[in-house]
């Protein structure tokens, strides 16, 4: 299979660039803080939810084991 590039091909392709180009500069980035706290939020919620659902995994595998007497 052979790839060939027309001219207006890459002319599409410079303007999506451009494109691009000027929607990032139109982006609201976060400042270190803003970034840092948000990471913190989503690692302390990570942590709260995986260990509930390892209680309550556990709960679970205790309640099957004591209904199949095993």
């Amino acid at each position: 299979m052979q790839i060939v590039l027309t001219m207006d091909a890459i002319a599409r392709a410079k303007e999506f660039l451009t494109e691009v180009k000027v929607e990032v500069k139109k982006v609201t980035w976060p400042t270190r803080r803003e970034a840092t706290g948000g990471t913190a939020v989503v690692l302390i919620v990570v942590c709260l939810l995986s260990l509930y659902l390892g209680v309550l995994d556990s709960i679970i595998s205790k309640a099957v084991q004591a209904l199949l007497k095993i």
